[in-house]
């Protein structure tokens, strides 16, 4: 019998992130991560910064890095560590006219900064510890920025019996999956070919581990509305999700469901068997909203949209789950938003 999709609540705007520097008019595109204290590790505004469990800001740094695209905390002997993908570019508001390389369904208003992808490993107070070397990348490379624009880390943890390695994927410059040891040296590459077919933005990989299974690397291949399964030795295994997903962002374990980040306004479940438990916060028709994830104004500029719905989605990109099983979801939009969802008693 398949999970039920469980009865939540709904906890909109749950960070407080009014005192961070130009965090309210910032184009929030960034991870989530949750620390060993339970505290939330996000991204503003060229600003690496930390929450509460309540939502309480922290503490906030500049590392350096253009964006905290991709988020995911680590434990090496027994300290929290975060690596960080950056794939080297940043929509600023209020700074150009909305042309160029971004489509302009997106509006006036908004540039684009764009400077070399990085993948580094952080303390939680912003200083770079390691960083790796961007792979080769094709001179016709298809995606839409640079050669090498990584979106996301996986780490097959050694506390967890795993071997160290880092996986990358480059979701926004060759549309390929990169595996590295822990010292960064380049092992294999993955493009999709030798699968389900050819990586279309694979935005985010996971390491998925369940009770009794080998772990499994999962990759988001956004643009094919699909999930690539590995092994961690690089062996594909199976596509998932075709027909039933929109758009796979992102990853994360949420008791014995998998979440799947759907940057189409929704999240959804699936069980153990990678089969379809239902969805979370979907709404059908705000991606028809002109200039979404933004609204347009009377001039065509971008602005932070209104009327966004307690519950309801407008452009997830990333959730991270706590040890108390709360559910947080970050949004791809002008400002940032947060929402907390808690499971309901039985």
């Amino acid at each position: 019998m398949l999970t039920t999709t469980p009865a939540v609540q709904a906890i909109a705007d749950w960070a407080q992130y009014s005192e961070i520097e130009g965090a309210s008019a910032a184009f929030a595109h960034h991870g989530l991560a949750v620390t060993s204290a339970d505290e939330v590790v996000a991204f503003h505004a060229g600003q690496l910064v930390t929450f509460s469990p309540t939502g309480a800001l922290q503490r906030a740094s500049r590392p350096g890095l253009t964006e905290g695209h991709g988020l995911t905390v680590v434990q090496e002997d027994g300290k929290d560590m975060l690596w960080v993908a950056d794939p080297g570019f940043a929509i600023n508001c209020g700074a150009g006219t909305g042309d160029g390389k971004l489509p302009p369904t997106f509006g006036r208003g908004l540039d684009l900064d764009v400077r070399p992808g990085r993948v580094v490993k952080l303390t939680l107070g912003g200083e770079i510890t390691q960083e790796l070397t961007a792979p080769p990348s094709p001179d016709d490379f298809p995606g839409p920025f640079a050669p090498y624009a990584p979106t996301s880390v996986a780490v097959d943890e050694v506390r967890f019996g795993g071997t160290g390695n880092v996986w990358v994927a480059d979701g926004y410059g060759s549309n390929a999956v990169h595996c590295f040891d822990a010292s960064g040296e380049l092992l294999q590459t993955l493009t999709g070919s030798e699968g389900a077919g050819r990586f279309d933005c694979p935005h985010a990989v996971f390491i998925h581990r369940r009770e009794g299974r080998d772990p499994e690397l999962y990759v988001a291949d956004r643009g094919n509305a699909r999930v690539a399964v590995y092994g961690l030795d690089g062996t594909f295994l199976r596509s998932v999700g075709a027909g039933l997903l929109t758009s796979p962002s992102g990853f994360v374990r949420w008791g014995d469901l998998l979440v799947v980040v759907e940057l189409f306004a929704r999240l959804t479940l699936l069980d153990e068997r990678d089969r379809l438990v239902g969805h979370i916060g979907a709404d059908q028709t705000v991606t028809e909203r002109e200039g979404w994830p933004n609204a347009l104004d009377n001039a065509g500029s971008a602005q932070v949209p209104g009327g966004l719905q307690p519950g309801r989605l407008n452009s997830p990109h990333a959730a991270a789950v706590n040890s108390r099983g709360e559910l947080i979801v970050a949004e791809w939009v002008i400002g940032g938003r947060y929402t907390k969802f808690v499971r309901c008693p039985d």
